[in-house]
């Protein structure tokens, strides 16, 4: 029988990067901009397309699809290391709260830096669980 705590736990954290990825995929917005400067750095080490939006599109629908695979439990495993693999470069561009000069804002971007570890690290758990454990 399936342990419904595991059950829940794929179920919420796979639902927020379902809702989250889908609205980056739909109306990057901002996005772009914040990713540019990240996107330009990678692209010295990684082939990556030349169109930020485009890029920052695709990485909302990777999580999207991980965090819907997730949900439903299928390969949990394979789809939480993808979502952690499109969020680490995703805090990288989004909270890069070390370059902001306004100290409130700065504090808002560390709190959101350090949300996103935790969250890179839930999904780290994801990647190691074992359901025979």
């Amino acid at each position: 029988m399936a342990n419904p705590l595991r059950i829940a736990a794929r179920v919420l954290t796979g639902s927020t990067y379902a809702v989250l990825g889908f609205d980056a995929a739909r109306a990057p917005g901002v996005r772009v901009d914040q990713a540019a400067p990240t996107l330009a750095r990678l692209r010295r080490v990684a082939p990556l397309p030349v169109d930020d939006e485009l890029v920052v599109r695709a990485n909302g629908a990777a999580q999207a699809a991980g965090g819907v695979l997730l949900a439903a439990g299928v390969l949990p495993r394979a789809s939480a290391l993808a979502i952690l693999a499109s969020l680490v470069p995703t805090t990288l561009a989004g909270h890069a709260f070390w370059a902001i000069e306004d100290p409130i804002q700065r504090k808002q971007q560390r709190v959101q830096f350090q949300k996103n570890l935790a969250m890179i690290g839930g999904l780290a758990f994801s990647v190691l669980d074992r359901a025979d454990r």
